[in-house]
């Protein structure tokens, strides 16, 4: 059935194209909004917005689902989703049980919306799959020298790294995880998952008694304007007995579950970072098969939470991936993620690597800093959450895949159980299971995650990244997560930013070319794409809100916290005034907006599926 529909999808884009400069030219049109008299452009046209039941365009049009069911469904084929699939099928193979597990992912091919360092903990690996390294996984550059350093503007001051702490690498693998990715894609369709990249998942489905059903993918052939093409083409609906949850960091379904099942009430708010990420291929001469480099400070100053990685990898050729990352609890709104990571590159210690160098690759993604504190519920009837979705980053450690990944297991692995008890009488109609939430508490994840649960928030001092490295190295080395004690983080990302009259401006120095780049030619590296002529999925609740709150008060953060230039504000063309332009196309399908935006009216939601960036191993 889904192959099928895959061809009919190539096909309408084709018939999109045609009509993409007609459309991209169209005058916005001016609208009253529900909760202002003034006159705003209208920006949004989704139909998790406008709803099309009350559209005159979309009557008449046949809006009938097909549906098809499964045992399990799991949504996301990152690390956490692979991972769950083969243990399930692994699981039934050993007990000659016939299951059918189906995983949806939107990027066109696995990996290709995967991007991480990724300095890979090959702990989860071996229990999944112990013979990895006949199997011929893509793991060719095992760590052999561990850097860690404090920079200034123009130095860098080494700092050893004592047995025990998290940045401790030894017997740890830099990879591209996204080849990576892919290769668990293979293993997994060896022992009979079934498959399906291109599909996004945009609606969790409910049986009558609130339990979740399966999911639906999002509907295709819709134009800009919200209305139907001759194409139009409804989602199809997948159910199953239980629904895995491994959409990676901030997922848009898992934002639906939180509030329909309450998933938050006993955890604090997630916090966030963004990581921006480049891989170069650099003179042979400079290249270090296995040395891993981490750096805190310049050029972000000690009360914004953020470093820096560089790692020499392996691959057949002299490749770096460098990488920044920037807390997305910072305050000051003339912040630009973007442009900290292209001045960071200048230092002395990283322009010394990267001169003479050619970039080849740009990418981004949000990341989940919260730990143990911020773990939601992740068991309720009909699912459960896995990986990045609920977030089981390590923090420290700068490493979330073993975690994703054991996570994924663990849900497999109680599910199995339920789904072939032959004397099991369920009180939902989907499946309740909350022996893997027991699981997950047991499990050396918990441990992991609680034991450096202190370390994110003690940055939050006065006293900042000092005050952070020197809780670390005195409670975490000496009592290793045992202290009496938990910290809190500041609250949600989107309330810290201070309003722009109360900062001062930063100024950046203009990109080179060199070292450093502009952001549209960064966007172009990253292979981003979407179907032109569709609503954009970067949504807005109130579309008079960008100008009236977060131009007003903020002057405009969504222009310089996006890593793709997405949002801008350009001039009225019918009167004096600004409007903010959504460039969905350049979405890189990072999450940021969605976490930072102060006014919290941004909700980013799935485009046509294959759409975003087309990542090759980031």
């Amino acid at each position: 059935m889904f192959p099928a529909c895959r061809y009919s999808l190539q096909a309408r884009r084709c018939v999109g194209a045609l009509k993409a400069v007609q459309a991209e030219h169209v005058a916005p049109q001016v609208y009253s909004t529900r909760s202002s008299s003034s006159t705003v452009p209208r920006i949004t046209t989704h139909y998790t917005v406008y709803t099309r039941n009350k559209d005159p365009r979309w009557e008449g049009v046949e809006m009938e689902r097909f549906a098809d069911e499964a045992d399990v469904v799991i949504v996301g084929g990152g690390p956490a989703g692979l991972s769950a699939a083969i243990r399930l099928k692994q699981l039934a193979n050993q007990h000659e049980k016939e299951l059918r597990v189906c995983v949806v992912e939107k990027a066109s091919q696995l990996g290709a919306h995967t991007l991480s360092g990724a300095c890979l903990e090959p702990s989860a690996l071996s229990e999944l799959i112990p013979d990895w390294k006949e199997r011929g996984a893509p793991l060719n550059t095992p760590v052999t020298e561990d850097k860690f350093s404090i920079l200034t503007e123009k130095y860098r001051i080494p700092v050893p790294i004592l047995p025990g702490l998290p940045m401790n690498n030894h017997g740890n693998y830099l990879v591209r995880l996204g080849h990576f990715v892919r290769w668990l894609g293979e293993q997994a369709e060896e022992l009979g998952v079934e498959l399906y990249p291109g599909y996004a998942a945009a609606e969790v489905l409910f049986h009558e008694d609130g339990s979740v059903k399966g999911i639906a993918t999002n509907d295709v052939g819709i134009a800009k304007d919200g209305s139907p093409k001759d194409v139009f083409e409804r989602g199809m609906e997948l159910h199953a007995k239980v629904t895995l949850f491994g959409e990676g960091c901030h997922g848009h379904l898992a934002k639906q579950l939180y509030k329909q099942f309450n998933l938050r009430e006993n955890c604090e708010p997630q916090t966030y970072a963004i990581g921006l990420k480049e891989l170069w291929v650099i003179d042979e001469k400079k290249w270090r098969p296995g040395r891993a480099e981490h750096s805190v400070g310049w050029p972000l100053n000690r009360n914004t939470y953020g470093g820096s990685f560089l790692y020499h990898l392996n691959e057949g050729e002299p490749l770096v991936a460098v990488g920044f990352v920037v807390g997305l609890d910072y305050t000051n709104p003339y912040l630009s993620p973007f442009r900290e990571f292209q001045r960071w590159k200048h230092h002395p210690s990283v322009m010394s690597t990267l001169e003479g160098g050619n970039r080849i690759a740009y990418g981004a993604r949000a990341l989940n800093e919260g730990g143990s504190q911020s773990i939601p519920k992740v068991t309720f009837p009909g699912g459960m959450l896995i990986g990045c979705s609920p977030g089981f980053m390590n923090v420290p450690k700068i490493k979330g895949t073993h975690t994703a990944m054991k996570s994924g297991m663990l849900a497999a692995e109680s599910a199995f159980s339920k789904i072939t008890d032959e004397n099991l009488q369920s009180e939902t109609a989907g499946l309740y299971i909350p022996e893997y939430e027991e699981a997950f508490k047991k499990s050396w994840i918990w441990k992991e995650l609680y034991s450096v649960r202190n370390i994110r928030p003690s940055f939050h001092s006065y006293f900042g990244l000092y005050g952070g490295m020197v809780y670390t190295g005195i409670f975490y080395w000496i009592l290793r997560g045992k202290e009496p004690w938990t910290l809190k983080h500041n609250g949600l990302d989107s309330a810290q930013l201070k309003p722009a009259k109360d900062c001062t401006p930063i100024e950046y120095p203009k990109p080179d070319g060199k070292i450093s780049f502009d952001l549209l030619s960064s966007v172009a590296l990253s292979g981003t794409n979407h179907e032109h002529d569709q609503p954009p999925h970067l949504t807005l609740k109130d579309d008079s809100v960008p100008v009236a709150h977060n131009l007003a008060i903020y002057d405009g953060p969504e222009q310089r916290f996006c890593p793709a230039g997405v949002y801008e504000y350009v001039p009225l063309e019918t009167s004096d005034g600004m409007r903010l332009q959504i460039n969905a196309q350049n979405c890189v399908h990072c999450k940021t907006c969605d976490i930072k935006d102060p006014s919290q009216n941004i909700n980013w939601v799935v485009p046509e599926g294959s759409g975003g960036p087309a990542y090759n191993g980031m």
